[in-house]
């Protein structure tokens, strides 16, 4: 069992003296709401990923179709849907550098900016706090950290 003294979270877990409760929810928020853009992201990606691979079905689907002798639907599958852009002038990769380097960026930059600027850094303080209210002090499987 871990004396008191070892049973507390890693420092970059402890709130830095005087900051507010109010600044450690809001930090919190803010970095609830990074994890929403981080699967959102994901998703983009499976997006990406699943249209591309679409798109080469398309493809292959036309090439059959021209050998089992439907050469106009071919024809109009591959001139109408095959390369297509999913939106104007863009194909899925560019929705992702656009995602990445805009509003990904930007909303990574300034969640950074808020733990620099208020609490030295530390990053999921309110989870942190959460964790030590939630566990049983003392309890296998309940330590503030690791070994």
């Amino acid at each position: 069992m871990s004396s008191d003294r070892q049973d507390r979270p890693a420092t970059r877990h402890r709130r830095p003296d005087g900051v507010s409760d109010d600044t450690v929810e809001a930090l919190g928020k803010l970095s609830e709401a990074l994890e929403a853009v981080e699967e959102a992201r994901g998703s983009l990606y499976a997006f990406h990923r699943l249209s591309g691979h679409a798109d080469l079905q398309a493809g292959e689907a036309a090439d059959l179709l021209r050998d089992a002798g439907h050469g106009d639907l071919a024809d109009r599958i591959e001139s109408e849907l095959v390369g297509r852009n999913v939106i104007e002038g863009r194909w899925t990769f560019q929705l992702v550098e656009e995602y990445d380097e805009g509003y990904y960026a930007t909303f990574k930059d300034l969640e950074r900016a808020a733990r620099d600027g208020l609490v030295d850094g530390r990053p999921h303080l309110f989870e942190a706090e959460m964790k030590e209210d939630r566990r049983t002090q003392g309890r296998r499987h309940h330590e503030a950290t690791p070994g």
